[in-house]
Parts: structure tokens; C-alpha cells; sequence
């Protein structure tokens, strides 16, 4: 018996009550097939608090036993282990099959909350829609994704998230030799725009159906009692989008690989590659080593994830109506809509970010002109609408306009600012100054902080810089004395100006 087959022939670390609603799908949506067994799998670390939501036993996944499961090593009791199939446009360019190249669906479990969500091993090993790669995931990308999921999760937005990491033992193989890694991801779901977008291009109107039937079901049920359900479902995905993106504009996130296979239709932030953060702001910053154009750059997230949403649309619309101008019509005043639920939603988080309690017409001119002269003078975005609060608590030390090249160029924007608040209902400044700490967090992963966490695992087996910095990240609204260091913009030489994707 290899070692491989000894170790999947180890009892399960305790059982896990899935419910795989999935796998009940027709099975031209996966594949059915088991994880691949690595040779010399060991913990890296278990998310004990997602372990506690999931109704899991962190104990158990972080014992011997449980450490095969998260590997890949063993299939646990109840699991239906699957590749989903899907397509897509990257880059905007159309592929009509990707799939799960190097993921796997174990199953489904409902948690203490209510919430039914998807276990993934992702790095387990090659599918049948590998395209000849080799299925694995070196260790920097899925300790990036654990950092940034996890960082997401505490900021409030909504994302997929990291419930384990092991390292399998052995290498993988980029430009040069890495260590291999498993990432063990909690998400809703994992159905995409490119899910539906796989069937359309199949001209398979039977699966768009039961795909959708099974989307609202499970995301969006009271689209089930509307009129129309498959117009009311694109809608309510159209509405998560439009909240989705906004919520990263205001933390400075850039996905960097928004293709419509990773527009998750449960609106979660979802497959973490070449993203990154901004320090200094402009609309136009990029950081992924692929996307040469700047298609997914900053500024450009809320009309790329419009298209993606035009392509679900299209999808749709042989079960919008049978009649095709009717469907046509509908969904192009779904499409149209969006504008107006991005520009509410991106107002909704700017004016909180600005502390601004009462809606006032003019409110996206005085976000827009900020934009126009942080751009302009290269100021730090996290710490410009951070240090805003300093201002009002009479903080002479910690000024935003410090971070810009010509100050004055703040303090005129400053003088509208405050004529703004004081068009207001009366408010103490210390209370407007708790709400803007409460809507501007003091601590991001910065790339810098993320790119030293990676490589002194991988360089040295070092992982007290991850922990370290996940333990920051635990309270980003919080100024922590000992968390000083991770507020910090990059010194000269530290700054990370391109990132990477995993695969």
C-alpha cells in the first residue's frame, strides 16, 4: 500500500453533516471525482472561528486526521466530491469550458447561522478541466488568498472565505520550483456568470433553468414569488454587483482578474489572484502582471462588472419570456438600472467614509473632486479618509493633508468639507469623529505587508509574519498600539507595484 492510499484509509476526524443540493443537479454540471493524495501534508493553520460558524470541530481539522481531509488525502463521510463545470469570458475574450481546473467541491454544509455554504479544496489536484495544468497551487497564493478573504470578511464585505491551509509536501512548478499548498475555501456558492454562460453557449435552455431555479432557491427565494422569478433573480444579482463593487471601491481593492468566471452570483468577492489594494490613489492603478491593458484597473470595476452582468443577461433570456423582443426588453431595463444602484450604493459608502448623515445633492461632486486631487498629489488613500476624523478631534499630527505633495490642495477641499458637515443637523465632533473611524479602517492587507508574510513562509518555513498580520487584521477599525506597523504606507523599496496570478 503507497502512503498515499494508507493515509486516505484513516478514520475521519469527526463527522461533517453535508447536504449536497449541488450534486443533486443533472451531472452535465461536474464531474464527479475524488481529490488528488499528496505525499507529506501539514497544517498550516484552521480558521477557528469559520470552523465554530460551520458547526466543525476545529480541533478535529487541525489533528492528523483532519489535516488528510483538508489535503485531499481523505474524503469525509457525506461528501460528494465534484469539479463544476463552467465558461467565460477572460479578459474579454469568450472561452466556452473552463471548469474547476484545480478545484474541488467536497460538499455543502448549513451552519449555525442558517447559512448553506459550499467546502472547497482548492489546489487539490488536476480535473478533467485542467487544460493542462497541473491542478496544484503553490503556498504564496493560497496564504494570499487566506489573508486577503479573511482581511475582506473583517473590513464587511462581502467574500468567500479561508477555513484551512496545509502544504502538501511537495513541489509545484511555476517558473521556478515552489512549495505546494491547499487551500480549504467557504463560500456561498460557487456559481458564476460562467456557469450559466457554459449551458448558453450549449444553446441548453433546460440547464439555464434548473441552474437558475437552483440560484434563487438558494441565494435569492423571494425572486421564487415574483411575477417574473428570472427577472427578479437577475435583478437581485445586478443589486448584490452593484453593492459588491462599491464596497471595494472604498477600501481601495483592486480584484485585478474580474473575467465573468469570477463574478460569483451570490455577490461575494471571489477568487483571489492578482488583487491588491491601492496606497497611493488613482483611478487608473493596476497591479496585475497579466492585465496589460488596464481593463480591470481601479476606476473600472463598476462598468466591467455591468458587462459581466450584460453576459448573465443574455443568458437569461430564453427564460425571461417566451416571446424574444419581450425578454430582450426586459432585461435590457435590468441592465439599464444598474447605473443608478452603483451610483446609491457607491454614495451609501462614501458618505459614510466622509461622515456625512444626511443625503445632499452634490454629495458625488465633493467625492469626486477628493478623487481629482488625491490622484493629483499621490496621496495615501486609507490614510487621507482615516486621518479625516483626526481633524475633527484637533490632531495636528495626524493630518491628511500631510499626504499630499501640495497640501493647500487639500485644505481647499477641506473648506467645502466642513461647510458640507455644517449644513448638517447638529453633531458633536467627537461623535462624527467615532462614526468616520467606524466607515475608514486604520489597518488593510497593504501589499507590501502581504508580499513580507509570503515570502517568509516560503523562504524560511517563517509563518509567525502570517499569523502576525492576520492578527491585525482581526480589528481594522481599531488603532492597537501594537498594531502601529501595519498602518503604515510602504517605505521607499517596499512598495509592491505588480501581483501575480496562481495558477
Amino acid at each position: 500500500m503507497t502512503d498515499a492510499a494508507a493515509l486516505s484509509a484513516t478514520p475521519p476526524a469527526g463527522p461533517i453533516p453535508f447536504d449536497n443540493s449541488y450534486a443533486r443537479l443533472p451531472e452535465r454540471f461536474y464531474v464527479r471525482m475524488a481529490p488528488t493524495p499528496v505525499t507529506g501534508p501539514a497544517l498550516v493553520r484552521v480558521n477557528r472561528e469559520l470552523a465554530d460558524l460551520l458547526g466543525l470541530d476545529a480541533e478535529a481539522l487541525a489533528s492528523p486526521e483532519g489535516v488528510l481531509v483538508l489535503a485531499g488525502n481523505r474524503v469525509p463521510e457525506g461528501a460528494e466530491p465534484l469539479a463544476q463545470a463552467y465558461a467565460g469570458h477572460q479578459f474579454g475574450g469568450w472561452v466556452p469550458q473552463l471548469g474547476d481546473g484545480r478545484a474541488i467541491l467536497l460538499g455543502e454544509l448549513v451552519g449555525r447561522d442558517g447559512g448553506r455554504r459550499d467546502i472547497q479544496l482548492k489546489g487539490s489536484g488536476r480535473t478533467p478541466f485542467s487544460r493542462g495544468g497541473d491542478g496544484r497551487a503553490a503556498l504564496g497564493p493560497v496564504l494570499r488568498e487566506y489573508i486577503v478573504s479573511e482581511g475582506m470578511h473583517r473590513l464587511g464585505i462581502p467574500t468567500t472565505r479561508a477555513l484551512a491551509a496545509v502544504t502538501t509536501g511537495e513541489p509545484v512548478y511555476r517558473e521556478t520550483a515552489l512549495p505546494g499548498a491547499v487551500l480549504t475555501r467557504v463560500a456561498r456558492s460557487h456559481i458564476r456568470v460562467g456557469t450559466f454562460q457554459y449551458f448558453m453557449a450549449r444553446r441548453d435552455v433546460d440547464a439555464i433553468r434548473a441552474l437558475a431555479d437552483h440560484a434563487i432557491a438558494r441565494h435569492y427565494p423571494e425572486a421564487a414569488a415574483a411575477e417574473r422569478p428570472y427577472l427578479a433573480f437577475l435583478e437581485a444579482v445586478i443589486a448584490a454587483q452593484a453593492a459588491l463593487v462599491a464596497k471595494w471601491l472604498g477600501v481601495g481593492f483592486i480584484h485585478g482578474v474580474m473575467n465573468t468566471d469570477n463574478c460569483s452570483i451570490a455577490g461575494e468577492t471571489i477568487d483571489y489572484g492578482p488583487c491588491a489594494f491601492m496606497d497611493r490613489f488613482h483611478p487608473g492603478t493596476v497591479f496585475s502582471s497579466i492585465d496589460h491593458g488596464g481593463r480591470y484597473a481601479y476606476g473600472r470595476q463598476p462598468s466591467i462588472a455591468q458587462w459581466n452582468l450584460v453576459q448573465l443577461a443574455q443568458c437569461l433570456l430564453p427564460v425571461l419570456d417566451d416571446d424574444a423582443d419581450t425578454a430582450l426588453a426586459l432585461a435590457q431595463a435590468a441592465i439599464d438600472g444598474y447605473a443608478t444602484r452603483f451610483d446609491a450604493e457607491l454614495l451609501t459608502v462614501f458618505r459614510a467614509k466622509l461622515g456625512l448623515m444626511e443625503p445632499r445633492d452634490g454629495d458625488l461632486a465633493l467625492v469626486q473632486d477628493l478623487f481629482e486631487r488625491m490622484a493629483a498629489n499621490r496621496a495615501d488613500f486609507t490614510l487621507t479618509f482615516r486621518r479625516l476624523a483626526d481633524l475633527l478631534t484637533g490632531d495636528d499630527e495626524a493630518s491628511p493633508r500631510d499626504l499630499f505633495v501640495d497640501p493647500t490642495a487639500f485644505d481647499a477641499w477641506e473648506d467645502t468639507w466642513r461647510a458640507r458637515l455644517a449644513a448638517e443637523a447638529p453633531l458633536s465632533d467627537a461623535d462624527r469623529a467615532a462614526a468616520l473611524r467606524a466607515a475608514n479602517p486604520a489597518v488593510i492587507p497593504r501589499n507590501h505587508q502581504v508580499e513580507a508574510a509570503i515570502r517568509a513562509a516560503e523562504d524560511a518555513g517563517d509563518y509567525s509574519v502570517f499569523e502576525a498580520l492576520l492578527e491585525a487584521l482581526a480589528t481594522p477599525f481599531e488603532e492597537r498600539p501594537e498594531h502601529a506597523a501595519y498602518r503604515l504606507p510602504p517605505r521607499p523599496g517596499e512598495e509592491v507595484r505588480q501581483t501575480f496570478c496562481g495558477t
